[in-house]
């Protein structure tokens, strides 16, 4: 009942900035353009997985507080088969395959493009606005629960007509320890002190932009390990990125995109087993031409080549791995295609080489200026990890690589009417995997996982969301509903688990968002639900939580303004596990103070 009343208040009061801004195109690294997306702002008093919590269809895993690891997950697919892309170069780790959202500046960063034809993440910097003045930024303080404190500064400047420099600063500085469960307990070594620092340099040319962007990372935190295992164990890592992109028109007929890419990851784990260490180099370089042979028929070619290496405790692996395309995009009336063929090769150390040819084909059909009828279907395919296949104690070298095919039906429906936006978005989506990689614990040693191929997996399923939103100049405001449901099956004949839910994709999710803004004053509230969740072990339980946040922004001059805001998460108190015996913190609050100029 009570939280019943608490939802009824959140919908009456607040309604939501809709995640689907303005219909965008995106174009992959590989020059395929596709328009199955969704776009999601964020804001710096959030963290890159609290956004993503508003898309149903994506799985979050988190293992707890801000020092615990955070991945994501698109329709049951798994971590490592989810891309993700910063400015849009490629963030890889061929370690792992698991690429920390807590490690991204989310102080820079504007929004993120969830991809679901090229099941992918694509997040955006903020490109610097400015007013009177060639000078901006903002200096901001926030400080809350579990003896948190997250300071943040950015400065912008325009060099010039045509560059534009940002350059960006914060810090994490938690004790981490937090509540769990009814009997009082307490978990504990998971503080962290974490360090981001980097700057963009932005320009234009004729014909074009490009983007030069150096980021670094610097954190010790503490790695508690699971309820069932706990450790007093310790995690330092450090990472730098140097990255740069260029896109040119030099025709109405050709257009060149290139990027490129250097970085290194270190971590260092001390731990009473013993103590290792992982050096990881990653290099890219990535190009896609484009060609507009008529009014409907492009061409596009693209070429990627990158090489990884990893110097670790116990083993050394390397990896070089080639990707060409061609893809066709075709533009007549209300019909749209964009079909593409694209051959992956990966050649690791010491191993046999892995080759893939992928085709994909995204259709859409405009029935009415409002209406949209999608379609995609596309080939994907992964290479196991280094710490899948050569981990000690922990990897498996006889894993198979993933082979799915991914398919998607939608209609999509908006409207504008004076003040008004209303949309409505149903898909439903069908894929098929073979050899699926996942972990699971030792079932007499739940601290170990070990990795094996789940030889067939169909997940189906559908997303649905219906949003309104108002916005007058003076008083702005909206909801939206989202609901997904997804079944993730162990279809492997003979499997112990077969025809059950595979681990950690819930079943069911609910997400009920919404804001309402007036004189300054905006109120946000996000409730989320999921249930039926799986993992070795048998069922998990269902869980919710409602995030609640107020802000008020009073304008000091023509460029300058001060925000005060709080936050509250999970007000509801609900304990709960997003990966088992890791729990997530109850109850918390953070407040803060941000000065823009």
């Amino acid at each position: 009942m009570f939280l019943s009343s608490l939802l009824i208040a959140a919908g009456l009061l607040v309604a939501e900035t809709p995640d689907t801004l303005t219909a965008v195109t995106i174009v992959a690294d590989k020059g395929v353009v596709v328009s199955r997306t969704d776009t999601v702002a964020l804001r710096a008093d959030g963290t890159a997985a609290d956004a993503l919590l508003r898309i149903p269809g994506l799985g979050i895993s988190d293992y707890g507080g801000l020092a615990g690891l955070k991945g994501a997950n698109l329709r049951g697919l798994g971590t490592a088969h989810t891309d993700i892309y910063l400015d849009g170069v490629r963030v890889s780790n061929f370690q792992s395959g698991q690429n920390d959202l807590g490690m991204l500046p989310i102080e820079a960063l504007g929004s993120v493009v969830v991809d679901y034809a090229q099941n992918s993440l694509s997040f955006r910097t903020a490109k610097p606005v400015f007013g009177n003045s060639p000078f901006g930024g903002h200096v901001s303080l926030q400080a809350g629960s579990f003896c948190t404190w997250m300071p943040s500064v950015r400065f912008d400047v325009k060099a010039s007509e045509r560059v534009a420099i940002s350059a960006y600063a914060s810090g994490i500085l938690t004790k981490g320890d937090f509540p769990y469960g009814d009997a009082g307990a307490r978990r504990t070594g998971n503080d962290l002190k974490q360090l981001r620092a980097g700057y963009d340099v932005f320009g234009t040319l004729d014909g074009g932009q490009w983007q030069f962007k150096t980021y670094l990372n610097a954190s010790n935190r503490g790695t508690p390990g699971s309820l069932s295992w706990p450790s007093d164990d310790r995690q330092s890592d450090k990472n730098f990125v140097m990255q740069g992109t260029l896109r040119k028109a030099f025709s109405e007929l050709y257009t060149l995109n290139l990027s490129a890419k250097g970085a290194y990851d270190n971590i260092f784990y001390k731990s009473a087993w013993g103590d290792s260490n992982y050096d990881f180099t990653d290099f890219q370089l990535n190009s896609s031409h484009t060609f507009r042979l008529t009014d409907f028929w492009a061409l596009s070619l693209a070429a990627d080549i990158e090489h990884g290496a990893l110097k670790a405790t116990g083993y050394d692996a390397a990896r070089t791995a080639a990707i060409a395309a061609l893809g066709s995009a075709f533009r007549l009336g209300r019909f749209s295609a964009d079909l593409a063929v694209e051959y992956r090769g990966t050649f690791d150390k010491g191993a046999e080489a892995l080759h893939s040819v992928s085709p994909s084909l995204d259709l859409r059909f405009k029935v009415h200026k409002s209406l949209d009828i999608t379609a995609f279907g596309r080939r994907a395919f992964r290479a196991p990890t280094f710490n899948e296949l050569y981990y000690p104690g922990y990897g498996n070298p006889d894993l198979k690589p993933e082979d799915a095919w991914l398919t998607d039906l939608g209609i999509d429906w908006h409207r504008a009417a004076a003040d008004w936006k209303f949309g409505i978005k149903v898909d439903a989506f069908y894929n098929f995997l073979k050899d699926k990689i996942t972990s699971a614990p030792m079932p007499d040693n739940p601290n170990v996982w070990l990795p094996y191929n789940i030889g067939r997996v169909e997940a189906w399923g559908g997303d649905a969301v219906v949003s309104a939103r108002y916005d007058n100049g003076v008083v702005a405001g909206g909801f939206s509903a989202r609901y997904a449901r997804q079944n993730a099956l162990d279809k492997t004949p003979d499997s112990y688990t077969f025809d059950q839910q595979i681990p950690y994709v819930a079943r069911h999710t609910v997400v009920l968002a919404g804001d309402f803004a007036v004189a300054g004053w905006r109120i946000d509230a996000l409730w989320n639900w999921r249930s039926g969740r799986f993992d070795a072990s048998g069922a998990m339980p269902n869980w919710n939580s409602l995030d609640l946040s107020l802000r008020k922004t009073v304008k000091l001059c023509e460029d300058s303004a001060l925000t005060l805001f709080v936050t509250g998460k999970d007000l509801l108190d609900c304990r709960y596990e997003l990966v088992r015996d890791y729990p997530m913190p109850g109850r918390s609050v953070l407040g803060g103070i941000e000065f823009k100029f």
